[in-house]
């Protein structure tokens, strides 16, 4: 009999994780590796947001809060969601956890049971499927495709709708894409989601405030207000605010959805940590300067990488509407094989060869669940960037 739950053999480790830290290894070890796999920004939090915790720890503020969040949090976030988004909720209808993760995963665990189905778009977050695993339910993968830039068609959800489907997930921009839909493409699948009154929304809203080129950001609830009551409105503060380390996500949705969660979070973690909730306060309430001249570092350098890639043998990269991640399509390395003598047969090992033989850091596609390709993580240096992608140029014109 093994001593490790049954639960624990239906996921799998996190691979975005597992690449960051076998490129830190290698790193440790002397090897000259730039990694593009971490999903965090490199600017530091805002000065106004650090000022704020360390006023927190000298005023005392360091003791158990409420198990889901300090009242002036959820007043801050129920304002952020009537400021941005013109949706009314109440602190009770409010949820803050330990990052945006956390949120996600006390939803499946209040809400699945065995042989609910969630829909979940490809290429997704690669926590998602296991996620819904571990909380007993089955993941439904609906692919899309590069010739819809990632983006799920109003059919392909129709289609992915069963009797059994609890959830659907939904992701704008998109980790791992980048890909961001706009109110009409957003309109056409909240057109499906009002024929199916039995399944509910989760919306995972992480990179709302990075959109670029006049990308107009909107959330489910917003467009289609008919889906308020079934809909939670998950968001955070890690991306936007160079938050990452402090774990704070926060969700919005029906009360008795909401009363559910906190039950769950009080028996596992209780509260976030106290100092970053205050940060956070600050970092909804306080100045959004910052984000506009951050935006313009990323738009630059999604440029530069996109520009680069498809300047690559055998890579085709679209132009995604925010977030800072790309997802090159590899299909045109398929069958060859490198310079070192390795047969590319997947995206996994065409990440694995890049890693070894020229020292670059990607996520395979398969992760996500849509190959050939890989995820490029752009929050590096201009100069890393430059320096990564003329490796992968140099890899694939080594490919025969």
């Amino acid at each position: 009999m093994s001593f490790l739950s049954e639960t624990l053999s239906r996921v799998k480790p996190s691979p975005t994780i597992a690449v960051t830290q076998k490129a830190a290894e290698l790193k440790r070890a002397g090897k000259d590796v730039i990694g593009l796999g971490a999903g965090e920004p490199d600017f530091d939090t805002p000065q106004n947001i650090k000022d704020a915790a360390v006023q927190a720890i000298a005023d005392g503020k360091t003791k158990y809060t409420a198990p889901d969040g300090i009242p002036e949090l959820k007043e801050a976030i129920v304002a952020k969601m009537k400021r941005d988004h013109g949706l009314d909720y109440t602190p009770a209808q409010v949820s803050v956890g330990t990052g945006g993760k956390q949120t996600l995963y006390n939803a499946f665990m209040a809400t699945l049971n065995e042989g609910d189905e969630v829909v979940i778009p490809a290429p997704y977050w690669v926590s998602y499927p296991d996620m819904v695993l571990l909380a007993g339910g089955t993941p439904v993968v609906a692919e899309a495709s590069l010739q819809t830039n990632f983006k799920l068609t109003a059919d392909q959800l129709e289609a992915a709708i069963t009797p059994k489907t609890k959830w659907f997930i939904f992701n704008s921009p998109s980790n791992p894409t980048g890909a961001g839909y706009s109110r009409a493409e957003l309109k056409e699948l909240t057109d499906v989601l009002l024929r199916h009154p039995h399944v509910w929304i989760m919306t995972d809203d992480m990179y709302e405030h990075l959109a670029y080129d006049g990308f107009e950001f909107c959330t489910p609830a917003e467009v289609e207000p008919q889906l308020y009551d079934r809909t939670l409105t998950c968001n955070g503060v890690s991306k936007a605010y160079a938050m990452t380390g402090w774990r704070i996500g926060y969700a919005c949705g029906p009360e008795k959805l909401i009363g559910a969660m906190r039950k769950v979070q009080s028996q596992s973690t209780s509260n976030p940590c106290s100092v970053s909730q205050w940060a956070a306060v600050e970092a909804l309430n306080g100045t959004q300067d910052f984000l506009a001249p951050n935006n313009e570092k990323f738009v630059r350098r999604r440029n530069l990488v996109i520009e680069m890639l498809n300047n690559a043998e055998g890579i085709s990269c679209p132009t995604p509407e925010g977030a800072f991640y790309v997802y090159p399509s590899i299909a045109g390395c398929i069958g060859k094989t490198s310079a070192a003598g390795t047969l590319i047969e997947n995206d996994e090992i065409f990440a694995t060869a890049l890693l070894e033989e020229h020292g670059v850091a990607v996520v395979f596609g398969a992760a996500f669940g849509l190959s050939p390709n890989f995820r490029v993580s752009y929050a590096t240096s201009d100069e890393n960037l430059k320096e990564a992608c003329t490796r992968i140029q140099a890899f694939c014109a080594g490919l025969s």
